[in-house]
Order: structure tokens, then C-alpha cells, then sequence
């Protein structure tokens, strides 16, 4: 099955969007209760799964809030976080304890630097949609994963932020706000990728604010700025600022809050026995040190 055209997200800036989230990572943990919320349910729904691995593998690990959680679920398991920023990982490198502490690479989830079958378990919690070829990076995680190891994630989709979407287009006509894959979509990408029973389902989810500004101010501290190349570079201005502010005033509620819609998409699929030969360079996971 062939994802719709409108399944490649748009180009994005990768240098752009390592640098805020190396940024946000000081303040992160405090900012990204809606990320780590959803961690949680994905923890929560492996209890109905049957999977007992001996490698984890936490795409898109940030801090480490969630590894941690794996590395006390999987006590026997080997837990290795990925991510692309570096401050990130420089904390998450400290979750856990002394003799037990989670494995980090720095890396692009677009380029898993990981040979065949060597995980039984991938884990990836709100990355997904920084993904530029998110096509090849479900094959690249089918590759890496052992038969029968199970793949279990969650993204955004095209729901997400849309009153924010909706008051910048009414100022002008440019992009401020990701682009954002469809579930169905998802789908589809697994099942491509030769992953078996691929499963998806959507839920909604609202925060609330004060204002529109601080929305956006939030959305910023935590890395998630808008990161796509063909985005306006340079201030915004104030009058400009204002006047998205003004046009979102339009969806604040009988509260007096202003939502902010988030699209959660939920997936998982399990490992096949087809293998794909690349010609990268992969790194076998025992070669990993314990320090960055």
C-alpha cells in the first residue's frame, strides 16, 4: 500500500531543530507534561502486550524521563536511548543508577546507526514527526528489529495546533506550524516496511492557556519551534505577534481559556522475519560504551 502524496512531511531544517532542542533541554522536564503523559500511556498499554526484550531501543529519548521508566520495567534488558541533541542526552545518560544506567547514542532517528535485527523492542514517543523520510525510517526500524519484536510509538496528527495553524493564516500566507502525518498514513508506512499487524488509533487531547503568547513561548522552550526550510527566518516583530494573538482570540472558551488541540497518534506493529540489506555502516549495539 502507497502512502498518500501528503505523507512526506515538509522539508525540514534537521540543524535548526538539534539546536532548540539541544536548547530546551534545561528546562524541559518542566515544560513537556503533554509528551511525558503520553509516555505514559504507551507504558501503560505494553501491559497488554506480550514482549520480554533483551534490547530496548528509545527513539527520541530527550532527557530520558521515559528511559528511565524502561530501565525499571526491563530490569534485564540492555536500554539504549537515541536522540539527536546532545544536550539532551547528556542527561539522560544519568537516569537510573550507578550499575544500571541506559546506553545513549547520538543520532538522526532518520539514520539508525544499528545493525539488522539487533533490537526487540523500539520505543519512540513523540519523534516520529521530526522524521524528513518517515518511509524509510519505518523500513530502517524493520530492519532493526528482531523477528518478532515489537514496535510501539506515538506521534502527532494533522489536528494538531490547528487553531494556532488557523490564526497564522489569517495574518498571512506563510508556514509557522509543523507539518503533521495522518494516522492512516502511519499505517500504511508499516505495513510497506513488511511490519506484521500493524494497529493505530487516534485520541485528542486539550491544553489550555491565557493567552496566545504563551502558547507559543511554551512550544518554543520546549524545542518544538517551527523547524521547516522554507520558514520565515528572522523576528517576527511585534505587530505581527499581535495580530496572530488577536486572531486566535477567536476559539477562547466559555472559561476563558484558548485551547490548544494535539491529534495523538498511537501505533504498533511487530517484527517480521524479512531482512533488508543496506549499504551503510551499522554499529553493533555491544560496541556502544556507557559514556557519551
Amino acid at each position: 500500500m502507497k502512502p498518500s502524496p501528503d505523507a512526506r512531511p515538509a522539508a525540514l531544517d534537521k540543524r535548526q531543530a538539534r539546536r532548540s532542542f539541544g536548547r530546551a533541554a534545561p528546562a524541559y522536564d518542566d515544560i513537556a507534561v503533554l509528551q511525558q503523559a503520553i509516555g505514559r500511556q504507551m507504558l501503560e498499554r505494553l501491559d497488554t502486550m506480550r514482549v520480554d526484550p533483551r534490547v530496548v531501543l528509545d527513539i527520541g529519548c530527550g532527557t530520558g524521563v521515559i528511559t528511565e521508566a524502561l530501565l525499571q520495567r526491563y530490569p534485564k534488558a540492555q536500554i539504549v536511548g537515541l536522540d539527536f541533541a546532545m544536550p539532551m542526552l547528556e542527561r539522560a545518560r544519568r537516569r537510573g543508577r550507578w550499575l544500571r544506567r541506559p546506553r545513549c547514542l547520538c543520532a538522526d532517528l532518520d539514520y539508525l546507526p544499528l545493525e539488522d535485527q539487533c533490537v526487540d523492542l523500539v520505543f519512540a514517543n513523540a519523534a516520529l514527526q521530526w522524521s524528513t523520510q518517515p518511509v524509510e525510517t519505518f523500513a530502517d526500524i524493520g530492519r532493526v528489529l528482531r523477528p518478532g519484536g515489537l514496535v510501539i510509538f506515538s506521534s502527532f496528527g494533522p489536528d494538531t495546533l490547528r487553531e494556532l495553524r488557523a490564526a497564522w493564516a489569517e495574518v498571512d500566507g506563510r508556514s509557522h506550524v509543523h507539518d503533521f502525518i495522518d494516522m492512516h498514513d502511519y499505517g500504511d508506512m508499516m505495513m510497506r516496511a513488511g511490519l506484521a499487524d500493524p494497529v493505530m488509533d487516534v485520541e485528542r487531547m486539550t491544553l489550555t492557556y491565557g493567552d496566545a503568547m504563551q502558547l507559543m513561548r511554551e512550544i518554543k522552550l520546549i524545542g518544538g519551534a517551527n523547524a521547516q526550510r522554507e520558514r520565515q527566518r528572522g523576528m517576527l516583530g511585534r505587530q505581527r505577534l499581535a495580530a496572530v494573538c488577536e486572531a486566535y482570540e477567536q476559539f477562547r472558551d466559555t472559561d476563558g481559556r484558548l485551547p490548544c488541540s494535539y491529534e495523538v497518534v498511537h501505533g504498533h506493529a511487530w517484527g517480521s522475519a524479512q531482512r533488508r540489506v543496506a549499504g551503510e555502516t551499522r554499529v553493533p549495539l555491544d560496541t556502544l560504551q556507557r559514556k557519551l
